[in-house]
């Protein structure tokens, strides 16, 4: 059975074999624990002229406190996709990482990748998988963006899907936010996004629209000056995925930091 998958679905052949290591497979006891986990917010995501940007602070809070400060809450999901976590940090954590693997078996056992609508799918029925565990508060809302590559037109291959705890896949036009500061981001977005943006510019807009999050929101980290703590900026285009240095975004959201030093409103 473990020489031979049957399968290109990593997640199915896992429910044979050992079901118990699904996330949303597990024995939970009665009750709510939603505040018996550190959660994790706020992801952003814009698509831009020639791929997609996404962009996640780095707060979890556990209640009114901090949990951690420097979680890492976006990632690739492949060589031209990007996933990014809200909701129950650690559950999250592991439906992101099985995500990968999910698209990594599929692609060793078929020869070949998913569309982007595929990986999309994949990771909806992932979620809704955990719907059991969601009801008890443990929920997890991903974000996934990728790079078309059979799109007809590669300026305009940049793609962003949301879901609901469901598992309800839908694709958003030109930028979305998950999360507990996802309104005032896309409060933010929503004044000054505009279709055809550079990777560039959107990715200054991407951190502008979590600054903007972090400040109305607690559960938001805003960029920690002090610590040298700064978002996890992401980008996916037909070159792959790429992840912004540290000190990239740090010249990205102290300049944002600065700019707000003269005119706090924005």
């Amino acid at each position: 059975m473990f020489t031979n998958a049957g399968t290109s679905s990593f997640t199915a052949f896992l429910s044979k074999v050992a079901p118990e290591m699904l996330p949303g497979r597990r024995p939970l006891p009665p009750g709510m624990a939603a505040d018996m986990a550190p959660h994790a917010t706020t992801i952003v995501a814009i698509a831009a002229s020639g791929g997609v940007v996404m962009a996640g602070d780095r707060r979890a809070t556990m209640g009114n406190l901090i949990a951690q400060r420097d979680i890492e809450k976006v990632h690739p999901a492949d060589a031209y996709s990007l996933v990014g976590i809200a909701g129950t940090a650690g559950i999250g954590i592991e439906l992101m990482r099985l995500f990968q693997v999910e698209l990594e078996h599929y692609e060793k056992i078929e020869g070949a990748m998913l569309s982007l609508d595929g990986k999309a799918n994949r990771l909806a029925s992932m979620i809704r998988g955990n719907l059991g565990a969601a009801m008890q508060g443990l929920a997890v809302i991903p974000l996934f963006a990728g790079f078309d590559l059979a799109a007809a037109d590669p300026a305009r291959a940049g793609r962003i899907f949301s879901f609901d705890v469901t598992g309800g896949p839908y694709e958003e036009t030109g930028y979305d936010a998950i999360g507990s500061g996802s309104l005032f981001a896309k409060s933010a977005l929503k004044k000054r996004f505009r279709a055809g943006l550079s990777i560039d510019d959107a990715t200054r807009l991407a951190v502008e629209a979590l600054y903007d999050a972090a400040d109305d929101d607690t559960a938001t980290g805003g960029p920690d000056l002090t610590r040298r703590i700064y978002p996890v900026v992401m980008t996916a285009t037909a070159e792959g995925t790429h992840r912004l240095t540290d000190a990239e975004t740090a010249a990205i959201a102290e300049g944002v930091v600065s700019r707000r030093m003269e005119n706090p409103g924005g």
